[in-house]
């Protein structure tokens, strides 16, 4: 969790809103008490809670209704293969572990700090020190609204078991289709999206062929076990930019038939050019060439196949082959849970029948968007793997990355790698080619605003005015910067749609993963 982003968000919470009121004729006076929030939290920063009881053997930390779940490291470490099964879901139908259930909680104190305690709570605080800012501004309790959910379950999912969806109040049902944006400019003043992998993630990849263990004291192969049975992980997969499925959104509110399954088109540039838009290659695995190999083949087999017939074949895939399932399926007989993330992607994203959210996303049908993200730290955007010998879950091993840095792709050993590098890196999560998506909801002029992020005296401040904004194209300011000084870049409509306004934020070496929510 990394804490010192939680000031940047407040800062740029009120900021925003205030800036905002001159083009709204006054929304906000001055006043912050009349100000109001949703908090929708991102991926692993709601506490999950025991729903259940579970007797430990050989432990006295049972886990009981309401005991911490996510996250509780005293029980982890003690009891690892208990805390296991109340974390775990079934990869195929996503219902809890026989013996354990587990739900998340509720209210402001679910996101605040996610295993409170004298030492683990400051190293586990996600909106902690964002809602004491707000207080500190008169913002009242009753304000700032926390919509906790099971992050472990994909859209359709939660909906299916715990109506989360329907429980929102700007998508419940009795809202009529015709009706729906006029109720959403009445109520939702702007939209804050807060390092947003509007693309997808390229460490989602790493996370469910290799582990990620979130900083945890687990293994890899534990960590890949766990995140693979939760079926919201493959929303954060990375995809093409120029590949969209069925707009299934428009077909709800304009009453079409919804019961045809997504479906993948793909423009000519997805052909023409390389990675899928993105700077390279996700995926480079190496797989046994040797037909009819055991399909977890050990060191000694791989070893005998080199001598045979040379190395193992070694395979790439780019961004639109891992989110169309192509990826998936090349490695299905040397990967048991290949199949299980196969029928994860198709059941719960390509045959969803509202939406597929591995698919470019267009700007929200409301007033103000500020999109704000983190760049210019060393992001991963591509691996390498090759079969380890081991035994499932750690028959995969890593034998190289490829960062994005300062406008170039370098490997892990700091060599130079080719490729389709952007202007600058991402956040340190998230690469840059999938924070910045949102540029495209920018106008065809745009004003840009860079200044250092410190407090200063205003001489330092650059500005270019009506910049030409061409779709599908970055927009790379032609300023200055000082090495020893840290920037914030604004990108804001100079023309735009009547009603529409939008903002794009970069912040060199900021960070977050969350999104917000500003309310009349």
């Amino acid at each position: 969790m990394r804490e010192p982003i939680s000031l940047i968000l407040f800062l740029l919470l009120i900021h925003g809103a205030l800036r905002s009121s001159s083009v709204t004729a006054g929304d906000f006076n001055g006043d912050y008490s009349k100000l109001s929030g949703i908090i929708i939290p991102g991926f692993a920063s709601t506490q999950l809670r025991a729903w259940s009881i579970l007797d430990c053997p050989y432990s006295p930390l049972d886990f009981n209704p309401l005991d911490l779940v996510w996250l509780d490291t005293t029980k982890l470490l003690s009891t690892v293969n208990c805390w296991l099964k109340c974390m775990l879901l079934d990869p195929y139908n996503q219902t809890d572990h026989p013996e354990c259930k587990s739900r998340p909680d509720s209210g402001l104190s679910a996101i605040t700090e996610l295993d409170p305690g004298y030492i683990t709570g400051p190293l586990s605080s996600v909106w902690k020190e964002w809602i004491k800012w707000c207080i500190e501004f008169g913002i009242e309790a009753n304000a700032i609204l926390a919509v906790p959910y099971d992050w472990r379950l994909s859209a359709s999912k939660l909906e299916e078991r715990d109506l989360y969806f329907h429980q929102l109040k700007w998508l419940k049902l009795e809202i009529a289709p015709k009706k729906y944006i006029q109720w959403l400019d009445e109520h939702v003043h702007a939209y804050f999206a807060v390092g947003a992998p509007l693309l997808g993630a390229t460490e989602t990849v790493k996370g469910s062929l290799f582990g990620f263990t979130f900083g945890l004291p687990v293994s890899e192969g534990t960590a890949r076990l766990m995140f693979n049975s939760f079926g919201s992980s493959l929303w954060m997969m990375p995809f093409s930019k120029h590949c969209r499925a069925d707009d299934m959104y428009q077909k709800h509110f304009s009453h079409r038939s919804r019961s045809s399954h997504q479906t993948y088109q793909c423009d000519e540039q997805e052909f023409r050019q390389n990675y899928s838009g993105w700077p390279t290659n996700i995926i480079n695995i190496e797989i046994p060439s040797i037909p009819g190999m055991d399909a977890y083949p050990s060191a000694s087999e791989i070893a005998e196949s080199n001598m045979e017939c040379g190395l193992p074949t070694q395979l790439s895939f780019s961004a639109r082959e891992i989110s169309d399932g192509t990826f998936f399926k090349a490695i299905e007989d040397y990967d048991p849970d290949s199949k299980r993330l196969l029928h994860q992607l198709q059941k719960l994203y390509h045959d969803d029948p509202v939406l597929n959210p591995l698919t470019p996303w267009d700007r929200p049908p409301l007033k103000n968007i500020f999109c704000i993200y983190g760049i210019d730290k060393k992001t991963e955007v591509g691996y390498f793997f090759a079969p380890s010998g081991k035994p499932y879950p750690d028959n995969w091993i890593m034998t190289d990355v490829i960062y994005e840095i300062e406008g170039s792709l370098v490997s892990r050993s700091g060599n130079l790698v080719e490729g389709n590098p952007g202007a600058t890196s991402g956040d340190g999560t998230v690469p840059y080619h999938s924070l910045s998506w949102c540029k495209n909801w920018l106008g065809s002029k745009v004003n840009i605003t860079r200044a250092p992020q410190s407090e200063h005296d205003g001489s330092d401040i650059q500005v270019e005015l009506n910049v030409q904004h061409h779709l599908d194209e970055d927009i790379v300011p032609n300023m200055t910067k000082s090495p020893r000084v840290k920037y914030i870049t604004y990108y804001e409509d100079s023309e735009s749609i009547p009603g529409r306004r939008t903002a794009v934020w970069e912040l060199d070496k900021g960070v977050d993963i969350n999104t917000c929510v500003i309310m009349n």
